[in-house]
């Protein structure tokens, strides 16, 4: 395998997956946010794969992998993950998963332990059954097809508040815009998981590192959606956890702070005595 980034599909009995699959060496699978796509480490995934095998999933239901024929819960997602591990014939892996991918991430690590190696958690939390409620109603309104088209012109202005590249607004407006007329499959898999993340949380004992973005947390407190403790909690439900700060990382830091986290993923992959 070179480091040349190829895509294929993994089929399922709810669909067919597309992944991205680069480069030799201990396999590190990159699970994306929602509403995104593997797109989200589109600048990663070279990096990553001059030392590692590389595998990005888009999530049923975004990027171009098939919608699922039912609403998946977070351990579905992670279902997903193992049977792709089973296709590639890689018995143990590495995984980062941001947001959504985080969820899903941890929950491979609770309940496949002898599938993992070590994970990287980014921006997780806890959220409250009223937080999860009120991210739901937004993601229910933004889904919604207009019919005089309204909504495209305010999400891609919503947008350009976290980053002055145009392109890469218009990167993740592309993958939001593959998720309208379909229900908010991830938000509704992470509220249900929020209902009991603690008790699956501490049933993780591989070595994990905890990444938050200053600026994305700062933007869901001003939502009212999330508060910074809820971070940092995580490292005390976690044995083996280290929580550090990506300074100026907002929800598109995997395409903006490439060099810091690529730097601080492979410091920690590298590390023998956790």
């Amino acid at each position: 395998m070179s480091n040349r980034v190829k895509r294929a599909f993994l089929d399922t009995q709810d669909g067919q997956i597309l992944y991205r699959i680069a480069g030799e060496g201990q396999a590190l699978v990159l699970l994306h946010m929602s509403p995104r796509s593997s797109d989200e480490f589109r600048e990663l995934i070279p990096i990553f794969a001059q030392k590692y095998r590389v595998i990005a999933m888009d999530l049923m239901g975004f990027g171009d992998s098939d919608k699922p024929p039912r609403i998946y819960s977070i351990a579905d997602y992670a279902k997903t993950v193992i049977a792709l591990l089973d296709e590639l014939e890689i018995e143990k892996a590495n995984i980062l998963g941001n947001h959504t991918g985080a969820y899903i991430a941890a929950e491979v690590a609770a309940e496949y332990p002898q599938r993992v190696e070590k994970i990287i958690l980014s921006n997780i939390e806890k959220f409250s059954e009223q937080q999860t409620e009120t991210l739901l109603n937004r993601y229910f309104e933004i889904y919604q097809i207009k019919s005089d088209n309204s909504q495209l012109i305010e999400r891609l202005s919503v947008r350009s508040n976290y980053t002055e590249s145009a392109e890469l607004n218009f990167r993740a407006f592309l993958d939001e815009l593959k998720c309208y007329g379909y229900p908010p499959y991830a938000p509704l898999a992470v509220k249900d998981y929020c209902s009991n993340i603690e008790e699956r949380l501490t049933l993780i004992k591989c070595p994990t590192l905890i990444l938050s973005g200053t600026e994305d947390i700062k933007t869901l407190e001003k939502m009212g959606l999330s508060q910074a403790k809820n971070r940092t909690h995580i490292t005390k439900i976690i044995s083996q956890a280290k929580f550090l700060e990506i300074e100026g990382g907002t929800f598109l830091m995997m395409n903006q702070k490439i060099e810091e986290i690529s730097n601080l993923v492979m410091i920690f992959l590298d590390e023998t005595d956790n």
